[in-house]
């Protein structure tokens, strides 16, 4: 096996007198792509934030090796910058104004700025102000901002958020190519499980305090979302497409519900992303 790119011991977090999960082991090694899944609440981007040490944890340990490159949920008041171009939000990677490295001088500055752009196929509209792209044009200079630090891994908090098809794609393909390219892992949040399918070597289910993880058909069952929530959940597999019906909440959100159904989660679309 690799030597693991980020490592989790006895992990826990609470919050308000809560655990949003205890005794996480967990190791991530190069070139994995592990999509983190779980209700509003449940601790996914908390968990990214103990991983940045953002946020202390409870008790256990967390251990990364190499560059964290990270990419945020998109807020509309970060999206309409006039002023801002394209090409100043990815160099803030390399001023350390957002995520960054420090400055390093003007002439290797550009050259990282000018690299991260192309990776993401980004040239034709780097120069635009923020406010005039689309979300999925601005979700690629977020990834580029983050690939400045040639990260180890990636770790991407609701990236598909707000984005149409089309660009779900392109964002995915995009993370995917970074990965068979450089091994770079991707611990990548979301609620929306069906885009990344192809794709993801390991799931991490949070609900209740408590997690499972390992592979799509050991962790994407009734059975273990049963267990996990502690009411009735069923897992369906239509069209390719993972259908999951119940739950605590509508964190998944079926835009095509069954007739008769009380509540329809979908994995492939998402409501809000995870505001803890």
């Amino acid at each position: 096996m690799s030597t693991p790119v980020v490592s989790l011991r006895d992990a826990r977090l609470d919050l308000g007198g809560r655990a949003l999960w205890g005794g996480l082991d967990l190791d991530v090694h190069p070139g994995e792509f592990i999509a983190v899944l779980g209700p509003n609440g449940s601790g996914k981007t908390s968990l990214l934030r103990a991983i940045l040490r953002q946020t202390a944890l409870s008790t256990g340990t967390v251990e990364h090796r190499g560059d964290i490159g990270y990419v945020p949920q998109q807020h509309a008041e970060d999206s309409d910058s006039m002023m801002l171009r394209g090409r100043d939000l990815v160099g803030f990677g390399v001023d350390g104004a957002s995520w960054g490295l420090g400055f390093r001088g003007r002439g290797r500055r550009r050259a990282l700025v000018d690299s991260a752009i192309a990776q993401v196929g980004a040239e034709q509209f780097a120069d635009s102000p923020l406010g005039l792209l689309s979300g999925g044009e601005q979700q690629r200079l977020r990834i580029a901002q983050a690939l400045t630090r040639d990260p180890s891994v990636l770790l991407c908090d609701e990236p598909l958020a707000s984005l149409d098809l089309s660009s779900q794609r392109r964002v995915v393909d995009l993370l995917d190519a970074r990965r068979a390219r450089s091994a770079t892992a991707i611990l990548f949040v979301t609620h929306e499980l069906n885009p990344v399918l192809p794709f993801v070597d390991r799931v991490l289910y949070l609900a209740g305090g408590s997690f499972r993880i390992g592979a799509v058909e050991e962790v994407m069952t009734s059975r273990t979302l049963t267990e996990l929530y502690g009411s009735p959940v069923e897992v369906l597999r239509i069209g390719g497409r993972l259908v999951v019906l119940g739950g605590e909440d509508d964190h998944h959100c079926d835009t095509h519900p069954y007739p008769g159904d009380a509540l329809g989660t979908d994995a492939g679309f998402a409501v809000a992303g995870d505001d803890l």
